[in-house]
């Protein structure tokens, strides 16, 4: 058996579900869709899903909080800003704990949610720091075309300007680091191209 593993119902694509339920969205989750993944990331990633810490966490991503791709990024941070991470109806999403069992997702949750005395609604994670990354990820992701497919009109997805605004955050942040690496590629060896220019002309 096998947790957080799972499988989109409309064309099959492999998932790994982050978060179960949404703060204030209990028919909705959040995943992370495997075959979008760079082959380290989707290594690692899986590395840490077939890990004990991974199978003993209720919610995936409280173990992507304390992982290390292996270009030293966090994990879930690395993944949230990349748009790798999508909202999904739980009904959309079938649960595949091992080769001979599918479950729908809002069905396990209902299962959860009965077995614990709650309602589905009280078993999202309402810590500070999750919470703020699954805010993000309901208003930012859902870029990614594979997704949007299986994706229903009622789900948030991003208006052409708000897709906009995030594509010239995005320049804005490389453009910083672009000149970050720059400044410190000179105090590392300054550029000798203007000396080389005026030998050239004496």
């Amino acid at each position: 058996m096998l947790k957080h593993t799972g499988r989109l119902k409309g064309n099959q694509r492999k998932v790994v579900v982050a978060y179960k339920v949404v703060p204030g969205e209990p028919e909705n989750c959040i995943c992370i869709t495997t075959e979008n993944l760079d082959a380290d990331q989707h290594d690692t990633l899986m590395q840490t899903v077939e890990s004990s810490s991974g199978q003993e966490a209720f919610e995936f991503a409280t173990v992507m909080q304390r992982t290390r791709l292996p270009d030293g990024r966090n994990m879930l941070a690395a993944f949230h800003s990349q748009g790798k991470m999508v909202k999904l109806p739980t009904t959309s999403v079938e649960m595949t704990p091992d080769r001979n069992t599918t479950i729908l997702l809002s069905e396990l949750n209902e299962i959860i949610a009965q077995q614990r005395g709650v309602t589905v609604g009280d078993l999202a994670i309402t810590d500070s720091s999750a919470t703020q990354t699954q805010t993000q990820t309901q208003t930012q992701t859902q870029s990614n075309e594979p997704v949007t497919e299986t994706v229903t009109d009622d789900n948030n997805v991003l208006s052409d300007d708000a897709l906009a605004a995030k594509y010239r955050s995005d320049a804005d942040r490389l453009f910083k680091e672009a000149k970050r690496l720059r400044e410190q590629a000179e105090e590392l060896s300054p550029t000798k191209k203007k000396k080389k220019t005026e030998e050239e002309s004496a």
